[in-house]
């Protein structure tokens, strides 16, 4: 099997180290060895269901006619539907594809999300097309998964990954409505759309709010600050991101809101770093207008995407892509904890060698599960046909009102408007969102917690995928699903 490198990946890897797919397969095996599940489940819970390789024709602008190829694995369809993004990206193939979809499985499995796990890849690079080009893509390809019967709101709900977004959404979404006219669930096709077109507040920002909500869970736990030696609130840590993307801008919001300095951030090329802090909105706006971080004058700027990884922080992201911390640069890490913004940031081998040094590593199926969990969001609203908070937020209003009448009655003093109106306030639909988010991380990270504590200590990435790996085979060989077929 080849090896491919992304980016500065040869930078962290060696040519003997595991592919993206083999590592998601290893840390399985290493994850099924303690987790107590009979191996025949396990067989059926680590193979690939469903893989789907098409190729088809779509005519330039300029007359040339092109042919792309695209991708979509689903892993597992224990739980209906499947689920998992769509990534644009020239040098994406179907070993990846499968092992984003693994991956997607077990991170629905650990945060509670009733759905199995898919992925999908288009092999271009979106910046070498017009808009109209994409759009014919996108709509191609969406054709394509109706027609083999990948797509729907019972089948496979796909979401935007690296390179795609509400755009590339609605056009798919917009396909599959017009392929099935009398589908009242059309807009639960797919995930993360536009709030004009049946998306859910509190979306944009999902997967970096659950870095951060993972982050603060973990800190609280007495072991982590044992091994780490730091104290329990995020207020005062310094935090380094890899990756300028959404995931680590929103995660860089909110460490910064709850008091953190965020000291590191790299694109694709170039880190900067600042010990007093970055303003991350400053930040922001340059590399929307520059194009990268080269020249950004208020932070010291060097070459590489990487650097990010090697800084002096008590907390590190990395939030690019996948095999960032392998045997050529696992010695140089310096964070004491680091939270998987990306999908398999780090190999085996590099994990083993952290968490011997005493690194707390939450695992990405859960750190970067906050995406999740609000797709899930997204599709019970499309599937229930109505806003969150639209039934009850003038109730709940009410009720406060009454209650805040008799407080001022008895204590004989009436509330300024601005402090009745903090008081009364319904929750809002980005306001509920967060607050399921916020409660589902809350409980995979203790269970995670637990779990390894319940099987000796072992690191939080065994315990994550075992927890996971349990909750699948309780659903298999609770419905006997695995043994259908046989007569």
């Amino acid at each position: 099997m080849t090896t491919k490198f992304h980016g500065n990946e040869n930078v962290a890897c060696e040519a003997h180290e595991p592919d993206f797919l083999q590592c998601v397969e290893g840390f399985f095996d290493q994850a099924a060895a303690v987790c107590g599940v009979k191996k025949s489940t396990l067989s059926a819970i680590r193979g690939i269901d469903a893989v789907l390789s098409v190729t088809f024709p779509i005519e330039r602008e300029n007359g040339e006619t092109e042919i792309v190829r695209g991708y979509r694995a689903q892993h597992s369809r224990h739980k209906l539907p499947v689920k998992g993004g769509i990534r644009y990206a020239k040098d994406v193939d179907m070993h990846e594809v499968e092992a984003l979809a693994s991956l997607m499985t077990y991170k629905c499995a650990v945060v509670d999300v009733p759905f199995g796990g898919a992925k999908g890849g288009v092999a271009i690079n979106p910046r070498e097309y017009t808009v109209g080009e994409l759009e014919r893509i996108t709509r191609r390809f969406a054709l394509e998964l109706c027609q083999k019967n990948f797509l729907g709101p019972g089948v496979d709900v796909p979401a935007p990954d690296v390179n795609t977004g509400g755009r590339e959404m609605t056009w798919i979404m917009d396909t599959y409505r017009q392929l099935n006219p009398t589908d009242i669930n059309a807009p639960g096709c797919i995930t993360g759309k536009p709030i004009n077109q049946g998306g859910v507040r509190g979306r944009t920002e999902a997967t970096g709010l659950g870095v951060y909500y993972s982050t603060r869970e973990f800190l609280k736990f007495e072991q982590v600050q044992k091994v780490t030696g730091l104290t329990g609130d995020i207020e005062g840590k310094t935090v380094s991101l890899q990756g300028f993307g959404n995931v680590s801008f929103y995660a860089a919001k909110f460490f910064i809101a709850n008091g953190a300095k965020v000291v590191a951030v790299s694109d694709s090329k170039f880190c900067a770093y600042n010990k007093d802090g970055l303003d991350i909105e400053k930040l922001g706006k340059y590399k929307a207008e520059h194009g990268s971080l080269k020249g950004y004058p208020d932070a010291e700027i060097t070459e590489g995407s990487t650097k990010a990884l090697e800084v002096e922080c008590d907390i590190l992201v990395p939030s690019a892509l996948e095999r960032q911390i392998g045997l050529k640069n696992v010695h140089n890490i310096k964070a004491k904890i680091i939270n998987e913004g990306a999908n398999g940031p780090i190999t085996p081998a590099a994990h083993e060698i952290l968490v011997q040094k005493g690194v707390v590593i939450v695992p990405d199926l859960l750190a970067n599960a906050g995406g999740v969990c609000v797709s899930y969001f997204e599709w019970l609203k499309n599937v229930s046909h109505v806003r969150f908070g639209r039934m009850n937020r003038k109730w709940e209003e009410q009720g406060k009102e009454r209650l805040l009448a008799l407080v001022e009655e008895q204590a004989g003093r009436k509330l300024s408007e601005s402090e009745r109106q903090q008081v009364i306030h319904g929750a809002e639909e980005h306001e509920l969102v967060y607050s399921g988010l916020e409660d589902t991380m809350i409980k995979a990270c203790e269970e995670t917690r637990i779990t390894a504590e319940e099987f000796g200590d072992i690191d939080y990435r065994k315990a994550a995928i075992a927890n996971a790996i349990r909750k699948i085979a309780s659903c298999l060989e609770g419905t006997g699903v695995m043994f259908a077929s046989r007569g």
